[in-house]
């Protein structure tokens, strides 16, 4: 009895066994065999914009501190706060009197110098007269000769110090050397100013036009000198802080001529007109450099560009929808945009999402509820984002 008993237990324990190992390999085969959702794209030839982005730094053209060029009551000040003002616009006014008594001064001794002068040029004239006849010695006229010249140097120097004194005079009228925005007032009318202060009186920045500038990398340098010396005139876009709106557009103006050994860039200065002030000294932007485009290149999205042990790659879709991991030789990044100079031909789909569970030969179908297949078109300008990658 004992020994039936035991071959029922064996016998059910295989049954078991058995029905666990059929249900396995089952659920191994469907696992197997069941498509995994992505969605794809179609490579097509086109022209890739290349558009170098950094963070700038909106820079004045002009900035300087309007100072006190003599001692002096400031006595009026003619400018609001913040105000845009015109060049050779009066800013303030020092109390000219001081230096109107020393012009008048000198003035005076002109005239006393200049009279001394005519008087001994008529004594030479007559003592030449009567030289000629022999009445007086060569030795006087010589004597009136030198007196004449002592006179016409005192003439020279006061002319030069009513100069300098009416110089001084029109220091009190402070001007804007040229047209920019006052900041604030840094002293008051009716305070004592001196030339030697270094605070000075108030600030003035050129704001139009105005400069930006911003670095790029040192690898994208090459391009950026033959596509200036070349063309001439390279767009420039500047946004906002957060990327989203568009401040103004202009064009390179100059390249630096060191490149950061510390950060490995070099420093571009873009200039914008700033009609509409759109743009403030000090302001930080990012700048979208705007290179010629590459024509006729196999574009991708960027976003299916995979980087694998053997270097960049992509999933290729083929028509029975099975996958294939195809080596590429990437281009030129740009934006969402990427460029692929050998590995893929014009017309392949290739795979934008759900990468990360696909292997060699897996077997996925077309997620369409969530894009499908997207059309590389001339999609709109996204704010900045775009780089370099490889080589251009």
């Amino acid at each position: 009895m004992g020994g039936i008993v035991c071959v029922a237990v064996l016998a059910f324990g295989w049954y078991r066994m058995s029905a666990d190992t059929v249900h396995t390999k089952s659920q191994h085969g469907g696992a197997s065999q069941q498509a995994i959702p992505v969605q794809v794209a179609v490579a097509k030839l086109g022209n890739l914009p290349i558009e170098l982005d950094g963070l700038g730094t909106v820079t004045a053209r002009k900035t300087i501190t309007i100072v006190p060029r003599v001692d002096s009551l400031l006595q009026h000040v003619y400018f609001h706060e913040g105000q845009v003002v015109k060049a050779n616009q009066v800013l303030e006014v020092l109390d000219p009197r001081p230096f109107q008594v020393v012009v008048d001064q000198w003035i005076g001794q002109l005239k006393h110098d200049q009279a001394l002068l005519d008087d001994a040029q008529l004594d030479l004239t007559r003592y030449q007269g009567l030289l000629a006849k022999d009445s007086i010695s060569s030795q006087q006229v010589d004597t009136q000769k030198a007196l004449v010249h002592q006179d016409q140097g005192s003439v020279l120097a006061d002319q030069a110090q009513v100069a300098n004194a009416r110089l001084q005079l029109s220091f009190c009228r402070i001007t804007a050397p040229f047209t920019g925005r006052v900041g604030l007032r840094l002293v008051d009318a009716g305070n004592m100013v001196h030339a030697a202060s270094t605070t000075g009186l108030v600030m003035l920045t050129q704001t139009q036009p105005i400069d930006v500038i911003f670095p790029v990398p040192e690898d994208s340098l090459d391009a950026v000198i033959k596509t200036f010396q070349h063309h001439g005139t390279v767009p420039v876009a500047v946004y906002d802080r957060a990327n989203t709106v568009q401040l103004a557009t202009g064009k390179l103006l100059a390249i630096d001529n060191l490149i950061n050994v510390t950060t490995g860039t070099v420093n571009l200065k873009a200039t914008f007109s700033n009609t509409d002030n759109h743009l403030f000294p000090n302001q930080f932007v990012n700048v979208r450099l705007q290179m010629p485009a590459q024509r006729h290149e196999v574009l991708v999205p960027a976003g299916a560009l995979q980087t694998g042990p053997q270097g960049p790659f992509v999933f290729m879709v083929d028509k029975a929808n099975t996958v294939h991991m195809r080596p590429v030789v990437e281009g030129t990044i740009s934006g969402e945009m990427a460029s692929v100079s050998q590995g893929l031909q014009a017309g392949e789909q290739v795979v934008t999402d759900g990468a990360d569970r696909l292997r060699e030969g897996s077997t996925v179908y077309i997620n369409r509820k969530n894009g499908g297949v997207k059309a590389l078109g001339n999609t709109p300008h996204q704010a900045p984002s775009a780089q370099m990658a490889g080589g251009t």
